[in-house]
């Protein structure tokens, strides 16, 4: 008996009760960062167009530096989760400040690209002057200063870990709140303050970063006594930091994939037009609505199927993957029916008074329409890929990534701008999504024969 009162909630809580208690606080810190998003590229569009695609052009390099620090976020999570589990404290204190080491080394290498390669960045995909300017002020300040991105999303991790979701919706809306009330002053120059324009919208995000980063070294150090952060003769583990990128290094592949992809429709959209570039920059921001909570959701499903899996609990396994699933369908298809029903709405928060609006209905309308159907399978595809990781199999989860949007969705976008035009673009991403849902579906199948099942017979 006193075994169960002093086990973790996640080894003992009834699983739904469990995983909504985990869930929800992540969803809603996710839904407050989508709004900031948005709300970045609302003001920024009120520049103007060259402005909007300065800031969507960036996606690929601010998606590769929040690939690092998630993906080694997810090595720190499934280690610290499966050595409490284990009940081997000494290694998840140890794999909570490896992996601060890591955010450290991660931070200063896009500190340096931040300052020296960002105008090269966008001089290879562009030569609108206005663009290469706008762009080069937003990604050398979002990259140069990026110690509070991989600190609050590392230390974050750590509480998400340790069950404590609900102090990372705290600090992650702080950080968003002060990013949303910093954008209009900085970038439009209110209340006294200097009109920074993009680069206004870059400060204002680094600062929201900075100020989240802070309230969660707080909450680590004195709401989370699950794990010990002394320093007190610290030094980088190799089996420690192996162990974590067993898991990372495969994450970080599979979100940077997404870097190569979105690197690529650029390239082929802007062949048309530089409002399909914008449009799909908007389908980007949109989007996140939709998937940050289900990315909420997996972020407190990872914990629980890692410490049970540690715990040699199946049952508790494959009910919170079930539950999961049927959460994360039922989030897609909400986003569906909105993206169905209203995407004129969604896209008339992006334009400015003037320029290119009827262009940018008529190409968003459609795009946003037929990408919106691949929403219906994506939400099994994504739980699964994070149920790989948790196991231990991110390998996994990398190869659906590669095999979705590299080997299938790119080139059947080049091929469709080829045959039959811009229109005819969009229709890739259900395709892809289609499968990448396979291959998920005998994936897990699989992890459930050879990870899961046996914990059954041996029970």
């Amino acid at each position: 008996m006193e075994q169960t009162v002093n086990e973790n909630k996640m080894g003992v809580m009834p699983v739904n009760k469990l995983l909504l208690n985990m869930a929800v606080p992540m969803v809603i810190s996710m839904l407050v960062q989508a709004l900031y998003n948005v709300v970045d590229s609302v003001f920024v569009a009120q520049l103007s167009e060259d402005a909007l695609n300065a800031v969507s052009l960036a996606f690929p390099v601010q998606n590769l530096m929040i690939s690092v620090a998630v993906g080694t976020g997810v090595g720190i999570n499934a280690l610290l989760s499966r050595s409490l589990g284990q009940k081997e404290q000494q290694r998840a204190n140890q794999a909570a400040l490896n992996g601060l080491f890591l955010a450290l080394v991660s931070c200063l290498v896009f500190t340096v690209l931040g300052f020296t390669a960002s105008r090269l960045f966008y001089t290879i995909q562009t030569d609108i002057a206005p663009i290469v300017d706008y762009g080069t002020d937003y990604l050398t300040i979002c990259c140069g200063v990026s110690v509070g991105m991989f600190a609050s999303v590392t230390l974050d991790r750590i509480l998400q870990a340790t069950g404590r979701t609900f102090y990372t919706m705290i600090t992650q809306a702080v950080g968003a709140i002060i990013n949303i009330i910093l954008d209009p002053i900085l970038i439009f120059g209110l209340f006294g303050m200097p009109r920074m324009e993009v680069a206004g919208a870059a400060l204002a995000t680094v600062i929201g970063q900075i100020c989240g980063a802070c309230l969660s070294l707080f909450f680590n150090l004195t709401h989370n006594p699950d794990v010990n952060f002394s320093l007190k003769g610290f030094r980088p583990n190799g089996g420690i930091i192996a162990g974590i990128y067993s898991v990372g290094i495969p994450s970080i592949a599979m979100q940077s994939i997404g870097s190569v992809m979105v690197f690529g429709m650029n390239q082929i959209l802007i062949a048309f037009t530089a409002t399909a570039t914008a449009v799909f920059g908007v389908y980007f921001k949109l989007q996140s609505f939709i998937f940050m909570p289900v990315f909420g959701l997996n972020n407190g499903m990872v914990p629980i199927v890692a410490y049970n899996y540690g715990a040699r609990k199946p049952d508790r396994i494959c009910k919170t993957i079930k539950l999961s699933v049927a959460y994360a369908v039922g989030i897609m298809a909400i986003g569906f029916l909105a993206f169905q029903l209203i995407p004129h709405v969604f896209l008339g928060m992006f334009m400015a008074e003037g320029e290119g609006s009827q262009d940018m209905l008529t190409i968003g309308v459609p795009a946003l329409r037929i990408i919106s159907v691949s929403f219906l399978l994506a939400g099994f595809s994504v739980v699964c890929s994070s149920v790989f990781q948790a196991l231990g199999h991110g390998v996994l989860s990398l190869i659906v990534s590669v095999i979705r949007q590299l080997v299938v969705l790119l080139p059947v976008a080049f091929l469709l701008s080829r045959l039959y035009g811009l229109e005819a673009v969009w229709f890739a991403f259900p395709f892809a999504e289609l499968f990448s849902g396979g291959l998920c579906a005998l994936f897990l199948r699989r992890v459930y024969r050879h990870e899961i099942a046996p914990m059954t017979m041996k029970k």
